[in-house]
Protein backbone atom coordinates (compact mmCIF):
# COMPACT_ATOMS: atom_id res chain seq x y z
CA UNK A 1 0.00 0.00 0.00
CA UNK A 2 1.44 3.39 -0.97
CA UNK A 3 1.53 6.39 1.33
CA UNK A 4 -1.11 8.11 -0.82
CA UNK A 5 -3.48 5.16 -0.49
CA UNK A 6 -3.08 4.89 3.29
CA UNK A 7 -6.25 5.76 5.16
CA UNK A 8 -5.53 8.60 7.58
CA UNK A 9 -6.22 7.91 11.24
CA UNK A 10 -6.27 11.57 12.33
CA UNK A 11 -7.65 14.78 10.96
CA UNK A 12 -5.12 17.25 9.53
CA UNK A 13 -3.47 19.46 12.15
CA UNK A 14 -5.21 22.56 10.79
CA UNK A 15 -8.64 20.95 11.26
CA UNK A 16 -7.79 19.71 14.75
CA UNK A 17 -6.56 23.15 15.80
CA UNK A 18 -9.63 24.90 14.39
CA UNK A 19 -11.93 22.30 15.99
CA UNK A 20 -10.55 22.96 19.46
CA UNK A 21 -10.38 26.73 18.93
CA UNK A 22 -14.01 26.73 17.80
CA UNK A 23 -14.96 24.55 20.81
CA UNK A 24 -13.37 27.02 23.24
CA UNK A 25 -14.96 30.00 21.47
CA UNK A 26 -18.44 28.48 21.32
CA UNK A 27 -18.44 27.30 24.94
CA UNK A 28 -17.05 30.64 26.11
CA UNK A 29 -19.58 32.60 24.08
CA UNK A 30 -22.49 30.59 25.45
CA UNK A 31 -21.30 31.06 29.03
CA UNK A 32 -20.64 34.78 28.57
CA UNK A 33 -23.98 35.17 26.76
CA UNK A 34 -25.82 33.66 29.73
CA UNK A 35 -23.86 35.75 32.20
CA UNK A 36 -24.14 39.09 30.42
CA UNK A 37 -27.88 38.81 29.69
CA UNK A 38 -28.44 38.15 33.39
CA UNK A 39 -26.70 41.34 34.44
CA UNK A 40 -28.87 44.36 35.28
CA UNK A 41 -29.05 46.99 32.52
CA UNK A 42 -27.43 49.57 34.81
CA UNK A 43 -24.28 47.44 35.03
CA UNK A 44 -21.49 49.32 33.29
CA UNK A 45 -19.62 46.12 32.45
CA UNK A 46 -22.66 44.66 30.65
CA UNK A 47 -22.59 47.13 27.75
CA UNK A 48 -19.02 48.43 27.99
CA UNK A 49 -17.24 45.07 28.25
CA UNK A 50 -19.38 41.96 27.84
CA UNK A 51 -21.54 42.84 24.85
CA UNK A 52 -18.72 44.26 22.68
CA UNK A 53 -16.49 41.28 23.44
CA UNK A 54 -19.32 38.81 22.89
CA UNK A 55 -19.84 40.39 19.46
CA UNK A 56 -16.14 40.38 18.58
CA UNK A 57 -15.51 36.81 19.63
CA UNK A 58 -18.78 35.72 18.02
CA UNK A 59 -17.55 37.08 14.71
CA UNK A 60 -14.22 35.38 15.31
CA UNK A 61 -16.08 32.09 15.90
CA UNK A 62 -17.89 32.66 12.58
CA UNK A 63 -14.59 33.20 10.74
CA UNK A 64 -13.10 30.08 12.38
CA UNK A 65 -16.18 28.07 11.36
CA UNK A 66 -15.86 29.25 7.75
CA UNK A 67 -12.13 28.48 7.72
CA UNK A 68 -12.85 25.04 9.18
CA UNK A 69 -15.42 24.38 6.43
CA UNK A 70 -13.00 25.50 3.73
CA UNK A 71 -10.17 23.33 5.06
CA UNK A 72 -12.54 20.38 5.51
CA UNK A 73 -13.75 20.74 1.93
CA UNK A 74 -10.22 21.06 0.53
CA UNK A 75 -9.12 17.94 2.48
CA UNK A 76 -12.30 15.89 1.92
CA UNK A 77 -10.39 13.02 0.26
CA UNK A 78 -7.79 12.85 3.03
CA UNK A 79 -10.04 12.63 6.08
CA UNK A 80 -10.31 9.61 8.36
CA UNK A 81 -13.24 7.37 7.60
CA UNK A 82 -15.86 6.71 10.21
CA UNK A 83 -15.33 3.43 12.04
CA UNK A 84 -17.11 0.47 10.45
CA UNK A 85 -17.89 -0.82 13.94
CA UNK A 86 -20.33 2.02 14.61
CA UNK A 87 -23.96 1.01 14.58
CA UNK A 88 -26.08 2.51 11.75
CA UNK A 89 -28.00 4.68 14.22
CA UNK A 90 -24.69 5.96 15.64
CA UNK A 91 -23.46 6.87 12.16
CA UNK A 92 -26.73 8.67 11.39
CA UNK A 93 -26.76 10.53 14.71
CA UNK A 94 -23.10 11.46 14.31
CA UNK A 95 -23.67 12.84 10.80
CA UNK A 96 -26.73 14.81 11.91
CA UNK A 97 -25.02 16.28 14.97
CA UNK A 98 -21.88 17.25 13.03
CA UNK A 99 -23.84 18.90 10.22
CA UNK A 100 -26.05 20.80 12.66
CA UNK A 101 -23.00 21.88 14.71
CA UNK A 102 -21.37 23.26 11.58
CA UNK A 103 -24.58 24.94 10.40
CA UNK A 104 -25.26 26.56 13.76
CA UNK A 105 -21.68 27.79 14.25
CA UNK A 106 -22.11 29.62 10.94
CA UNK A 107 -25.71 30.74 11.45
CA UNK A 108 -25.74 31.89 15.10
CA UNK A 109 -23.04 34.58 14.66
CA UNK A 110 -24.92 35.84 11.59
CA UNK A 111 -28.08 36.07 13.69
CA UNK A 112 -26.13 37.92 16.38
CA UNK A 113 -24.79 40.35 13.78
CA UNK A 114 -28.31 40.80 12.38
CA UNK A 115 -29.66 41.39 15.87
CA UNK A 116 -27.06 44.04 16.61
CA UNK A 117 -27.25 45.69 13.19
CA UNK A 118 -31.06 45.97 13.20
CA UNK A 119 -31.42 47.29 16.77
CA UNK A 120 -32.35 50.98 16.68
CA UNK A 121 -30.19 51.76 19.71
CA UNK A 122 -27.21 49.70 18.55
CA UNK A 123 -23.78 50.99 19.33
CA UNK A 124 -22.38 49.20 16.29
CA UNK A 125 -20.76 45.89 15.57
CA UNK A 126 -17.15 46.00 16.76
CA UNK A 127 -14.55 43.60 15.49
CA UNK A 128 -11.39 44.14 17.50
CA UNK A 129 -9.67 47.16 15.94
CA UNK A 130 -12.43 48.08 13.53
CA UNK A 131 -16.16 48.58 13.31
CA UNK A 132 -18.19 46.50 10.87
CA UNK A 133 -20.81 48.23 8.76
CA UNK A 134 -24.39 47.64 9.82
CA UNK A 135 -25.93 46.34 6.59
CA UNK A 136 -29.49 45.92 7.83
CA UNK A 137 -32.11 48.62 8.27
CA UNK A 138 -32.88 49.64 11.85
CA UNK A 139 -36.03 47.78 12.86
CA UNK A 140 -36.82 46.77 16.42
CA UNK A 141 -39.36 44.18 15.26
CA UNK A 142 -36.64 42.45 13.22
CA UNK A 143 -34.31 42.82 16.21
CA UNK A 144 -36.75 40.89 18.44
CA UNK A 145 -36.96 38.09 15.85
CA UNK A 146 -33.16 37.92 15.41
CA UNK A 147 -32.73 38.02 19.19
CA UNK A 148 -35.06 35.03 19.69
CA UNK A 149 -33.42 33.07 16.87
CA UNK A 150 -29.94 33.84 18.25
CA UNK A 151 -30.94 32.82 21.77
CA UNK A 152 -32.73 29.59 20.88
CA UNK A 153 -30.06 28.74 18.31
CA UNK A 154 -27.48 29.03 21.08
CA UNK A 155 -29.52 26.67 23.27
CA UNK A 156 -29.76 24.20 20.37
CA UNK A 157 -26.01 24.53 19.81
CA UNK A 158 -25.35 23.82 23.49
CA UNK A 159 -27.48 20.66 23.31
CA UNK A 160 -25.60 19.54 20.19
CA UNK A 161 -22.23 20.22 21.85
CA UNK A 162 -23.32 18.09 24.81
CA UNK A 163 -24.43 15.28 22.44
CA UNK A 164 -21.13 15.54 20.56
CA UNK A 165 -19.06 15.35 23.75
CA UNK A 166 -21.25 12.59 25.19
CA UNK A 167 -20.84 10.52 22.02
CA UNK A 168 -17.08 10.94 21.98
CA UNK A 169 -16.84 10.11 25.70
CA UNK A 170 -19.16 7.10 25.35
CA UNK A 171 -16.89 5.59 22.71
CA UNK A 172 -13.76 6.63 24.60
CA UNK A 173 -14.90 5.00 27.85
CA UNK A 174 -16.60 1.90 26.44
CA UNK A 175 -14.12 1.19 23.67
CA UNK A 176 -10.86 2.90 24.62
CA UNK A 177 -8.36 2.45 21.79
CA UNK A 178 -10.89 0.17 20.13
CA UNK A 179 -12.78 0.15 16.87
CA UNK A 180 -15.20 2.96 17.78
CA UNK A 181 -12.90 5.22 19.82
CA UNK A 182 -13.01 8.34 17.64
CA UNK A 183 -11.37 10.80 20.05
CA UNK A 184 -7.76 10.12 18.93
CA UNK A 185 -8.70 11.31 15.43
CA UNK A 186 -9.12 14.85 16.80
CA UNK A 187 -6.18 14.89 19.25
Amino acid sequence: MTAEAAIPTRYPLSMRALHWLRAVLVCGLILIGWYMTGLPDDSIAKFAFFYPNHKQFGLLAWIVALAHLLIRWSNRRRLPEEPDALQPWEKLLSHMVHRLLIALTVLIPLLGYSMSASFTQSDGVPFFFTELPELLPKNDTAFVLFQALHKYGAYALLILVMLHVAGAMKHRITDRNGATDVLPRML
